[in-house]
Parts: structure tokens; C-alpha cells; sequence
């Protein structure tokens, strides 16, 4: 591929908040009666706040109104950002200021593409919020992953064509959009494993611009 631009996604990917989404869940759960465990958390990767909640009140047996779960989603957002104030730099995770570096050494442009609404102030936390050319999370769209729109109004924003982007993602729902969106898929973690990958990986460490830009 002609590789003009790398897409990451921010939680799983730059940086592992999946603990604090687990703690902030399980507390509504737990609030409010539901079952709720790592298994179901990890379900919720790269889905929206909205509809990660639709899915925890599904193992629940009460219909809530819109103005409930609006209260809901709040309560659980306010649990989490009270959780990501602990975050610094060293919640980066390993490889991943090394191929930032690379990437910018090569000239090849970066964007975060999130669902989040809290990725700007992640990435102030953990001192990245300069880092890329683009950020664009979920305050910035109307249809979270798999739809393509994240990572399409990313590669807009930097001005590189979506089939010279590579997109690096940890959630099947990420891979999907990716797809849909005419980048390149690069897997890691949880989403090493699937089938639409263009490139598998266990962590952004395995990354390297060689490996890029050997994806056909």
C-alpha cells in the first residue's frame, strides 16, 4: 500500500482504560441490580456510551425511559472520568511513543480516531494530546463503529485518501468500520484475531513501518 497516514484508536490501543469502563459499569450495574462481568464489559468495546448501556440493561428486567437512561449514562461517565484522573504517561502503552516517532520521522501522518467522548482528555492526561494531526472522537460524530464515519472524517481532517490509511484498532467492531471504510486493517489485542485484519498483531509494539507498508 501507498501508505500516507496511520488511524489509531485511543482505549486498547494507545493507551488501556479498560478497567476503569469495567469499574464504572459494574458500580451502575451493581446500582441498579443487573448482572455484569468482564466477559459482558468486553462486548462493549468501541461501542458508543448509549448503546454499551443498552446492552447492560439487557440482562436487567426493567424498562427504564430515555430520561433514565440519559441519567444512567451520566452516572457511569461521572464514575469513569473520576477513575481516568489517575492516568499519567506511564499508562501509555509499550511501543507506542516509539512508532509515533517513527511515523513522524517517515512523514506519514496520524490521527486518534475514538467512539469516546472523554479521548481529547485522555490524551491530556497521558501528555499525547499535541501528538497527532487529528483527533477526532465522539463528540464529532453521529454513528459510532463499526460505521466507518470516525475514521473517514479523520483521514478528511489530515487530507489523505481512505485507501492510504491503515487503521490500528483492538475492537472487531473497529476492524469492521476500518474495512468499510477503505483503509487497511491492523489488528491488535483482542482484535488480532479477526478475519478482516490486513495485519496481526499482539500489541502496537509489533508495529513497525516496514510491516505497514508491506500490507498489500
Amino acid at each position: 500500500m501507498d501508505l500516507e497516514a496511520v488511524i489509531f484508536d485511543l482505549d486498547g490501543v494507545l493507551v488501556s482504560t479498560d478497567e476503569y469502563h469495567y469499574q464504572a459499569w459494574r458500580k451502575l450495574a451493581d446500582v441498579h441490580g443487573i448482572y455484569f462481568d468482564r466477559i459482558i464489559n468486553e462486548s462493549l468495546r468501541g461501542v458508543s456510551r448509549m448503546e454499551s448501556l443498552e446492552i447492560v440493561l439487557k440482562r436487567g428486567d426493567k424498562t427504564y425511559s430515555s430520561d433514565e437512561k440519559q441519567q444512567m449514562a451520566q452516572a457511569k461517565n461521572q464514575t469513569y472520568v473520576e477513575l481516568l484522573s489517575k492516568l499519567t504517561p506511564h499508562d501509555i502503552l509499550p511501543g507506542t511513543l516509539e512508532l509515533l516517532d517513527a511515523l513522524k520521522n517517515a512523514h506519514i501522518k496520524t490521527a486518534v480516531a475514538s467512539s469516546s467522548k472523554n479521548a481529547k482528555y485522555i490524551l491530556k492526561k497521558i501528555e499525547l494530546d499535541r501528538a497527532f494531526d487529528a483527533v477526532v472522537d465522539g463528540t464529532m460524530i453521529q454513528n459510532s463503529k463499526p460505521d466507518p464515519e470516525v475514521f473517514l472524517k479523520a483521514a478528511d481532517i489530515i487530507g489523505v485518501k481512505p485507501e492510504n490509511c491503515a487503521v490500528v484498532e483492538d475492537a472487531h467492531s473497529g476492524i469492521e468500520g476500518a474495512v468499510a471504510a477503505n483503509m487497511k486493517a491492523v489488528g491488535v489485542f483482542y482484535a488480532k484475531i479477526h478475519p478482516k485484519a490486513d495485519l496481526q498483531c499482539n500489541s502496537i509494539a509489533d508495529i513497525t513501518i516496514a510491516r505497514l507498508n508491506a500490507i498489500e
